[in-house]
C-alpha cells in the first residue's frame, strides 16, 4: 500500500515539474507549445477563409472551449488523472506479476523503421478510438458524458477541445492494453497524438477542405459537421461519422453520412436547450444524470 501511495504522490510532483518545464522550456518535443501553435494556426485559417462567413470570428462559447483546452490537456492531469493513472498502471502490472507476466508486449514493433511504427500505431489507435467513440453514442450512461461535446451550437476548431473529463478516462483505459501489446512508447505516442490533434482541429474548424477522393479515407470538416447534426434519419439514431481522424472505418461499417453540403445545418442534440451552459454544470451533468437514472 505504501508503494501505491508513493506512486500517487510522485504522480503529482512529477507532472507538476513536467508541466512547468514544458512552459518554461519550448522545444520541438514540447506538447504545450504544439497545442498552442496548432490552435493559433487553425484559428488563423478560420479568420482568413471561413466556411460559414456569417459566423462570428469568436463564435458562441469560444472562450468556454478555450478553457476546456487548458483543463482537459493540463489541469485535469495535474489535479487527479496523472497520479491516479500511475497507481492504476502499477496495480495492473503488479497483478500481471502474480502470473509471471512482466510486460504486455506481444508484438514488438521497435525492430521496424520508425515511420512504420508510427503508421501502425496510428492505424491501430484510430481504429480503437472509432469503436470507443461509437460506444460513447450507444451506451446510455456514456452518452450522458459525451453530450458535453455535442452541446456545441457553432462549430470551430476549439470545439474539438470541449469534452467531458470522463472521456479521457474511457479512451485511455481502452487504448492502454492494445498499444502496450505492440510496444508503442511515449515518444511514439507523442508523435501519433500530435498528428491526430492537428487533424481533429481541422475537422472541427470553420473551414472548407476539398480533399476529393481522400474523403473515403480521411475525415474532414464537411464530413464531421454531420456528426454534430441536430437532425439525423431514424436509421442513424445513434449517430454517424464516428471517425476521429480516418473516415475509412465509417465507410467500412456503414456509418458514413454526407447527404449534402452541411455548412449551415443546426448542431446539437434533442433537449440541448436544457443542457447546462457553464463548465461546472457540464462537468457534473453526466454524474448527476446517471445518478438520477440509477434511483429511478
Amino acid at each position: 500500500m505504501t508503494n501505491y501511495w508513493n506512486t500517487f504522490i510522485n504522480g503529482y510532483t512529477g507532472y507538476a515539474n513536467y508541466l512547468w518545464h514544458e512552459i518554461t522550456h519550448p522545444s520541438w518535443h514540447n506538447y504545450f507549445y504544439w497545442l498552442i501553435g496548432l490552435s493559433v494556426f487553425v484559428f488563423g485559417l478560420e479568420l482568413i477563409r471561413p466556411w460559414r462567413k456569417n459566423q462570428p470570428k469568436f463564435r458562441k462559447d469560444f472562450w468556454l472551449d478555450a478553457f476546456y483546452m487548458l483543463f482537459n490537456f493540463f489541469l485535469f492531469s495535474l489535479v487527479i488523472y496523472n497520479a491516479t493513472s500511475d497507481v492504476v498502471v502499477q496495480f495492473f502490472n503488479d497483478f500481471l506479476g502474480i502470473f509471471g507476466i512482466k510486460n504486455l508486449v506481444a508484438i514488438n514493433l521497435q525492430s521496424l523503421p520508425l515511420w512504420a511504427v508510427w503508421l501502425i500505431g496510428f492505424f491501430i489507435r484510430d481504429f480503437i478510438q472509432w469503436w470507443t467513440h461509437r460506444l460513447l453514442h450507444t451506451v446510455p450512461w456514456l452518452w450522458e458524458f459525451h453530450k458535453v461535446h455535442h452541446s456545441v451550437k457553432e462549430m470551430g476548431f476549439a470545439a474539438h477541445l470541449r469534452f467531458h473529463w470522463m472521456e479521457t478516462v474511457v479512451y485511455r483505459t481502452i487504448e492502454y492494453i492494445p498499444l502496450a501489446m505492440i510496444g508503442i512508447g511515449l515518444y511514439d505516442f507523442f508523435v501519433i497524438h500530435i498528428i491526430t490533434l492537428a487533424i481533429g482541429h481541422l475537422n472541427h474548424a470553420n473551414i472548407y477542405l476539398p480533399i476529393g477522393p481522400l474523403q473515403k479515407v480521411l475525415n474532414s470538416p464537411q464530413m464531421h459537421i454531420w456528426h454534430h447534426a441536430y437532425h439525423l434519419p431514424k436509421k442513424y439514431k445513434n449517430g454517424v461519422n464516428f471517425g476521429l481522424t480516418l473516415s475509412l472505418w465509417d465507410y467500412l461499417f456503414g456509418t458514413a453520412y454526407i447527404p449534402y453540403d452541411g455548412r449551415d445545418i443546426e448542431l446539437g442534440f434533442e433537449g440541448d436547450d436544457q443542457f447546462p451552459k457553464d463548465f461546472i454544470g457540464q462537468s457534473t451533468h453526466g454524474i448527476l444524470a446517471n445518478e438520477d437514472k440509477a434511483h429511478k
